[in-house]
């Protein structure tokens, strides 16, 4: 016999639970996610990264990050701010993450053409997206390794930041979700 307080809803009760202005927000904040997405990885590609001095890879580096709080701060006001702020912190995250990993692919694809065998192999974009991804998401397969002091000073950078970007920003995100909602409950 089946406890009623644990049932699932039907799919048609589901469905009843959102409005479809509620739907079409998500569908919409969802075709934005998508956008960004692939907005950040197409000018990842495309923009050039020619040769630059170590100095100057220190400035993209720190005028990236500077970029990325930027960012952050102006979607955390936007959550606050949305009609749907839950769906905005989605939007946010993605687009905090996004140029955040945009960025640090960058300076490694930058240090590795500037001083080849800076890491264990040479890094094409596509090898440093690979080696951020895999250097953020703390997963680390090895394969590719920073050898250069340069290099390893970058993914030391990296490795701080995304502890602050995770533990951080996801607990602003948050907070900002909560004001929002709170907004959102005072309006009529």
């Amino acid at each position: 016999m089946t406890d009623p307080a644990r049932r699932v809803p039907s799919k048609d009760a589901r469905r009843s639970l959102y409005s479809g202005s509620e739907r079409r927000a998500a569908t919409a904040s969802f075709a934005r996610t998508v956008a960004i997405l692939t907005a950040l990885i197409v000018a990842y590609y495309l923009v050039p990264l020619e040769a630059r001095t170590t100095l100057a890879t220190a400035l993209l580096l720190l005028c990236g990050l500077l970029a990325v709080a930027v960012v952050f701060g102006w979607e955390a006001w936007m959550i606050m701010n949305a009609r749907y702020p839950r769906l905005k912190a989605v939007e946010a995250l993605v687009a905090t993450v996004g140029l955040y990993l945009v960025v640090f692919a960058s300076v490694y694809h930058i240090i590795e053409h500037d001083t080849p065998g800076s890491f264990s192999e040479p890094l094409t974009r596509t090898d440093a997206l690979y080696f951020t991804l895999t250097t953020f998401t703390t997963v680390g397969y090895g394969d590719i390794t920073a050898r250069s002091e340069t290099g390893r000073v970058a993914v030391m950078c990296q490795m701080t930041c995304g502890l602050l970007l995770v533990g951080v920003a996801v607990r602003l995100l948050a907070a900002a979700v909560n004001a929002g909602l709170r907004r959102k409950g005072r309006e009529p």
